[in-house]
């Protein structure tokens, strides 16, 4: 799978929300680092994720492809259960294994407004300052 393919099917399951989806593309042990979450195993932090998604549209603004990292840099207009908006233009950094699925997966945004409309839903965040 190329790193352009690898993105694209990434993207596609998350706005679908198909968990099983996105859990393929990544080896079983592998961990997300999100400035909301925190760092988690992939198969507790998407099914968070997918929970406090009432919509979500991702659009794929480019790609890069190191030795075995993956750039994607893409627009997330997410949508909270209660209709809140707290969308972010992003990059996901994708370290792939020997079989091209990703072991760990680090997500860096600027988490200013999203991070307000996140704890106003949810009650709270990774890092939550007063």
């Amino acid at each position: 799978m190329t790193a352009r393919t690898l993105a694209e099917a990434y993207l596609s399951a998350l706005g679908r929300g198909d968990l099983e989806g996105v859990l393929a593309l990544f080896h079983p042990e592998a961990i997300v680092h999100s400035p909301l979450y925190g760092p988690s195993h992939a198969a507790e932090f998407y099914p968070r994720l997918l929970a406090d998604t009432g919509r979500s549209e991702l659009h794929l603004r480019g790609v890069t492809q190191g030795e075995r990292l993956v750039g994607v840099w893409f627009r997330f207009d997410w949508t909270l259960p209660s209709g809140a908006a707290a969308g972010f233009e992003c990059v996901d950094m994708l370290e792939l294994d020997d079989e091209g699925l990703i072991t760990t997966l680090r997500i860096f945004y600027d988490t200013e407004t999203t991070r307000t409309a996140f704890e106003r839903e949810t009650g709270d965040s990774w890092r939550h300052t007063t």
